[in-house]
């Protein structure tokens, strides 16, 4: 069988974090050829890069949610296409590819059961308090002040889902057989879904004993979860946020954990990452 030269392969180039590790990378090689600033030698900085080979650049393969500027596009006067590796898009700026009518593409719903699955556990390790009671006996506290504090059962809760997608759903679908109650807002009715629908969020909050974040992140939507949501699901409340870390308010929802004003969160994302809020560590 005849085998296809490097340099007949496909064009793309790559844009990714320097500590993200690309493990399906030798599975596009096959395919494609690559073009990756951070295995550039000697080292060369992505603007350089970019521009070095600007004129015969037509994809660039977005790994992980790494911002696409409109001057970072500008780089790039040729391009056709931006195939993003995560489900969301607001790190891409869409006004710019609009004007410029690149494509732009995303993961849809490949990732939307493991995204699911991660939701569910974080809401019982909360509940449960299973991170919480292993620091409790990595500190040493189990012999110095006795048996830990139990958790919460999953069973019977209300459970809000902001923002009932392909994520959302498969939520849901998982929540179902513990017992919960499932409740949603999302931007109009669903009426295929049989759950109750609350139009904003604070009405959802008010009705329910854990909220479970997994909307789009759009200039609506940041600090969609505000402290008055916040306040309004109550002292017993659980956020759980798989979505983007700029839909709550961090600040507030920091202050309401350290003042005791919420029972407990889990955070799979934050706002300012790699940075988290010193104050979430005990």
């Amino acid at each position: 069988m005849a085998t296809v030269k490097e340099e007949e392969l496909p064009l793309v180039l790559v844009h990714r974090p320097p500590n993200f590790h690309f493990p399906f990378k030798h599975l596009l090689q096959t395919h494609f050829r690559l073009l990756d600033p951070l295995d550039s030698d000697p080292p060369e900085s992505t603007h350089s890069f970019f521009s070095r080979h600007a004129a015969s650049v037509r994809v660039l393969l977005c790994v992980d949610p790494t911002p696409i500027t409109r001057d970072l596009l500008s780089l790039l006067p040729f391009l056709q296409l931006i195939v993003g590796s995560s489900t969301g898009v607001d790190h891409i700026d869409l006004q710019e590819c609009r004007r410029r009518i690149i494509a732009v593409t995303n993961a849809g719903k490949a990732f939307s059961p493991d995204v699911a699955d991660l939701a569910v556990g974080l809401l019982i390790d909360v509940l449960r308090r299973v991170s919480a009671g292993f620091q409790y006996v990595r500190a040493g506290l189990w012999a110095q002040n006795g048996e830990f504090l139990l958790g919460f059962k999953l069973g019977g809760k209300r459970v809000g889902i902001v923002g009932l997608g392909s994520i959302g759903a498969e939520i849901a679908k998982r929540l179902e057989p513990f017992g919960c109650a499932i409740s949603y807002n999302s931007r109009r009715k669903k009426p295929s879904v049989p759950f109750p629908w609350f139009k904003n969020v604070y009405d959802l909050a008010v009705n329910n004993d854990v909220l479970l974040v997994c909307c789009t992140l759009t200039e609506e939507s940041r600090h969609i979860i505000s402290k008055d949501v916040m306040t309004a699901l109550g002292k017993e409340g659980v956020i759980i946020n798989v979505g983007r870390g700029a839909l709550i308010d961090e600040k507030e929802l920091v202050q309401l954990l350290v003042r005791g004003e919420l029972r407990g969160a889990g955070l799979d994302v934050f706002e300012n990452e790699p940075d988290v809020p010193q104050e979430l560590f005990p």
